[in-house]
């Protein structure tokens, strides 16, 4: 019996050894990012800095990640995703374990953008690495994917409490940086080994040996045919709905907590525990994966919207009503914006053309993120001339719009 249940593990780890290895890459860079967050009380006090400072801080780490996007789909086209995959997560992994030293904050800040393109190079060579290998199942390969990646902002929050508990002559969150900088490594060596070898014999995309074919048909791709996506109106609306939410979405994730300190009263304890909460129900990821496979992606993005929407007007409303209908907003909010996240990339990689499929991806990225890296510094700087109550307001009439583009999108596709 056990012998059997050991064959039938190791199968299932050979059929989905490259969703795991790629999934937890992915997981170790959204720890990274949203380490931070949690943090940002305690730099306040160490650095001596305002919201405004650490929110255009955390700004840098997103514009950095977002630079990267379009370059790094260019490079996975050109060469494969292998590589690039596995060069960003050794420098993020190094450049995590430096910050183990005393810096001044200017030397953290651009250890903050280092790591922010680092991590940044993943998803985009990740997503058609995926849709490559995983052709018949995207959306429950990329629901995996994506789980995997959101529960780094479960784990978060949970790991700065237990390393700021264990007694040292440095500070918890040193040493838990220099430990992830070590599974890092460790991630990087297993994707090298083990993915290299289930791509090499193949010439799909993502594999490290592309035929002269496949070199010939990179070589053949210009600016222009980036560019020209862009000619598709549907695709154009759907990179500026994608931009809304991206807005939204990072606006929240780097401030939920600090929102929950300042305007609703709780303890850092009780914000940590809702912004595990806010990734827990990532969850939902693998499930909406698998129902746009089968409803389609249009579908599952309006209504995971319009759920995301409604939650993020009732949390706002709900700030001094108490902590049960915050605990229940703020899933909401997460299963809203987690159900789409997966479907968007299943929604673009059937859109786009193949040859050009992690480029493209990677313009959209680097748009979305674009504007995502600018939503911690007006949140931060709103907060700081008004306050945080007006500044999550804003994140509501960007996810609105979001909403009611989707809403067009499904519309005109029904009716066509």
């Amino acid at each position: 019996m056990c012998v059997q249940l050991m064959q039938r593990a190791s199968t299932s780890f050979k059929t989905f050894d490259v969703l795991i290895i790629t999934a937890l890459i992915w997981f170790l860079g959204k720890f990274i990012r949203y380490v931070f967050p949690p943090l940002f009380e305690s730099f306040q006090g160490t650095y001596t800095v305002s919201t405004t400072v650490l929110g255009w801080t955390f700004s840098a780490f997103l514009f950095a990640y977002a630079a990267v996007q379009f370059p790094s789909g260019i490079l996975s086209d050109a060469i494969g995703t292998v590589w690039v995959i596995a060069v960003g997560i050794l420098l993020a992994s190094i450049t995590a374990m430096v910050l183990v030293f005393e810096t001044p904050f200017i030397i953290f800040v651009m250890i903050m953008v280092v790591l922010g393109g680092a991590t940044g190079v993943h998803k985009t060579c990740a997503v058609q690495l995926l849709t490559s290998v995983y052709s018949s199942h995207r959306g429950r390969a990329l629901g995996v994917f994506d789980t995997f990646g959101t529960f780094g902002g479960v784990v978060a929050p949970v790991a700065v409490v237990i390393a700021a508990s264990i007694p040292g002559p440095l500070p918890g969150w040193r040493v838990l940086l220099f430990f992830t900088g070590v599974f890092g490594l460790m991630l990087a060596f297993s994707f090298i080994t083990r993915v290299t070898q289930e791509l090499k014999p193949t010439t799909s995309p993502g594999s490290i040996d592309p035929s002269p074919m496949e070199r010939d048909s990179a070589s053949s791709i210009t600016w222009r045919s980036y560019a020209h996506l862009f000619t598709n109106k549907k695709f154009t609306v759907f990179v500026i709905l994608t931009i809304f939410f991206s807005f939204t979405y990072n606006g929240i994730v780097a401030f939920l907590p600090l929102y929950l300190i300042q305007e609703a009263g709780v303890s850092p304890t009780i914000a940590g525990v809702l912004y595990s909460v806010l990734f827990v129900a990532s969850i939902v990821q693998m499930g909406s994966g698998e129902l746009s496979d089968r409803v389609g992606t249009l579908p599952v993005i309006s209504g995971a919207l319009a759920l995301a929407t409604v939650s993020m007007t009732t949390f706002i409303l709900a700030t001094d009503s108490g902590l049960w209908l915050l605990t229940t907003s703020v899933l909401a909010i997460g299963l809203g914006s987690h159900s789409f996240r997966p479907v968007r990339g299943a929604y673009l990689m059937q859109t786009l053309p193949n040859k050009v499929a992690a480029g493209g991806f990677g313009i959209v990225r680097t748009l979305l993120m674009g504007a995502g890296a600018i939503s911690p510094g007006v949140v931060g700087t709103v907060s700081d001339f008004a306050t945080f109550r007006i500044a999550f307001w804003l994140l509501a009439l960007s996810i609105s719009l979001s909403m009611l583009l989707s809403l067009y999108l499904l519309y005109t596709d029904t009716i066509e």
